[in-house]
C-alpha cells in the first residue's frame, strides 16, 4: 500500500509539470537561438561570459567549472576544442612557476561581443515578454526563494575563489 507522501498532490504534480516542461522548452530554445545566430553552444557562451566579465579576462580552469558544472575532464575537452577554434587562449599563470589560466582571445571577445545583445534580445522574447510587471515581479521573487533554498540544502556556492598559486 503507498502513502500520499509517495505521490505529488494534484497541484504539486501541475506546478512540477508546468516547471519542469518550461524549463526544458525554455533552454532547447535559447540554445538554438544561440547555435543559429552565433555559430556558438551554452557551455561555450557560458565560458566566454564568465571569461569577459572576469579581471583581465582571464580565469583558471577551476574557476571556470563553477560557471558550467562541468565534471573536470569534460571542461578539459571543452576548453580544449574552443582553443583550437581560436576563442580561447592557455596561457602561463602570472607571477606563478606552475599553472595556467583560460584567457579570451581577440576572436572569443568578437564572437561574445555579437552574442550577448543577441542572447538579451532571446532571454525577451522567451521569458519576460510574456509576462506582465507584476507577473515578472512575481516570477523574480519564486526563482529567488528557489534559489536560496537549493543553495542552503545543498551546500553549493556562488563559485570558486583562488588565484594561481
Amino acid at each position: 500500500m503507498t502513502s500520499t507522501a509517495d505521490h505529488l498532490s494534484a497541484r504539486e504534480d501541475r506546478v512540477w509539470r508546468a516547471y519542469f516542461e518550461t524549463q526544458v522548452l525554455f533552454w532547447r530554445r535559447l540554445a538554438q537561438q544561440l547555435q543559429q545566430d552565433t555559430g556558438l553552444s551554452e557551455p561555450d557562451f557560458a565560458i566566454l561570459s564568465a571569461l569577459v566579465e572576469a579581471p583581465d579576462t582571464r580565469l583558471r580552469a577551476f574557476e571556470l567549472s563553477g560557471v558550467t558544472q562541468f565534471e573536470k575532464s569534460r571542461l578539459h575537452h571543452h576548453l580544449n576544442r574552443m582553443i583550437g577554434r581560436g576563442l580561447l587562449t592557455r596561457e602561463q599563470c602570472p607571477g606563478a612557476s606552475r599553472g595556467t589560466v583560460i584567457a579570451l582571445s581577440p576572436e572569443g571577445r568578437r564572437a561574445i561581443e555579437a552574442a550577448l545583445p543577441l542572447r538579451a534580445e532571446h532571454i525577451r522574447r522567451a521569458l519576460t515578454a510574456p509576462l506582465d510587471e507584476g507577473q515578472i515581479d512575481a516570477l523574480t521573487e519564486i526563482s529567488e526563494t528557489m534559489l536560496a533554498h537549493l543553495r542552503t540544502t545543498d551546500g553549493a556556492q556562488d563559485g570558486a575563489e583562488g588565484g594561481c598559486g
